[in-house]
């Protein structure tokens, strides 16, 4: 037995922003608060969103205090922004932090207490009904998280989220005209995250024929085109492609789960900074390389995928040859291939896999069990290289 869960409504394709007006109109409200990253503001790219606005009578506001990889307090202080707005609608342009940040903010304006409060590891309290409704927008091809309802947080050596149906998107608005602009690290980074989300829904334990469908489509986009769009920015047909592989590949994972390598990613956030999409990009081939003997015949699909399976092959080599074709997407688009290039050592080893290992909420997905001993393991491999 599956279930499978997504947003209310989407919209996708070049221009369909102009459907905030519509969507507001439905709605039936006259005042908004738009969340949108800093440099969508001084940059003027969110004028798209205020134009529309403006054009069709609805009162906003602007709210920019976002960071990437948001600490509690940062969350907190736009929930506070939220409840003193009047504002009956959140509207969220930007990458995944400032998703994120507005869905917990939605919801959690009409509720007690703070982002603390209703974490996944060490909250006490529950969330009692949906908040305020929400229209997202996302900048980047990576997240997903305009079809999620998870929103991260940064913690003072790992993270922890907040997961309720109640933040889910009302509306997701993805336009890949937002995401042209990118620049290519960025591009990168949030594109073999997505990847690793098709990939991790594709092998969790929770997967379905339908999230199946939706990883492999998804898995065939991004290996298909983010190589152009990382180098030929320019090229719409690849960002297109890009926006939809990401999308796609959030609706399997929010169903299915990720697993291992997102639980083994956190800690690099926590403690080293990087960021989510390089986190994930830099654990991808070291995690698959330890649970590989437990996924061989879906690998194999992946292989076919990624256009290195061989039919006259073995189930392992075909395997073996997608695990070599993520390492070589991940290279190609210019990710580093250890964490030494961020400066973590043997020493960090134990701290990572202490961190990594209460993250079991992602842990109990995988295809095959990680032991604190497994993930130091891993931890050792990816600073080898």
């Amino acid at each position: 037995m599956s279930t499978f869960i997504s947003p209310v409504k989407i919209h996708f394709g070049e221009g369909c922003v102009r459907k905030i007006s519509d969507e507001c109109q439905a709605l039936g409200v006259r005042r908004v608060i738009v969340f949108a990253d800093p440099f969508l503001v001084t940059s003027g790219a969110i004028s798209k969103v205020e134009h529309i606005l403006s054009e069709h009578g609805i009162e906003y506001s602007v709210y920019d205090q976002i960071v990437p990889e948001p600490p509690v307090a940062i969350g907190d202080q736009a929930v506070d922004a939220v409840r003193n707005s009047g504002a009956e609608l959140v509207i969220a342009v930007g990458g995944g932090s400032a998703l994120d940040i507005a869905k917990a903010a939605a919801v959690l304006a009409t509720h007690e207490g703070s982002i603390a409060d209703y974490l996944n590891l060490t909250g006490t309290k529950k969330l009692q009904h949906k908040g305020l409704p929400k229209i997202l927008i996302p900048t980047t091809s990576g997240t997903g998280s305009e079809v999620t309802d998870i929103a991260v947080f940064n913690l003072e050596s790992t993270k922890d989220v907040i997961t309720h149906n109640y933040l889910l998107a009302d509306v997701a608005i993805v336009d890949p005209e937002f995401t042209y602009s990118v620049p290519p690290r960025v591009t990168a980074a949030t594109g073999v995250d997505a990847f690793t989300h098709a990939l991790e829904a594709y092998t969790s334990i929770q997967s379905s024929t339908l999230t199946d469908a939706l990883a492999l489509e998804a898995m065939d986009l991004i290996a298909k085109n983010l190589r152009k769009a990382v180098w030929q920015g320019h090229d719409q047909e690849a960002r297109r492609a890009m926006s939809w592989g990401s999308m796609l590949a959030g609706m399997a994972f929010f169903n299915a789960g990720t697993a291992g390598v997102h639980a083994l990613a956190y800690p690099l956030g926590g403690l080293f900074h990087i960021s989510h999409g390089e986190s994930n990009a830099l654990m991808l081939p070291y995690v698959y390389e330890f649970i590989l003997p437990s996924c061989l015949e879906k690998m194999e699909k992946v292989a076919f995928v990624m256009r290195v399976g061989r039919k006259e092959a073995s189930t392992r080599d075909n395997a073996l040859a997608a695990l070599q074709a993520i390492r070589d997407l991940t290279q190609d688009v210019g990710i580093p291939s250890s964490l030494q290039a961020y400066g973590i050592e043997e020493k960090d080893i134990e701290l990572l896999a202490q961190d990594g290992a209460k993250q079991t909420r992602l842990l109990q997905r995988s295809p095959k069990a990680l032991t604190l001993d497994d993930i130091r393991h891993v931890y050792r491999r990816a600073i080898q290289g």
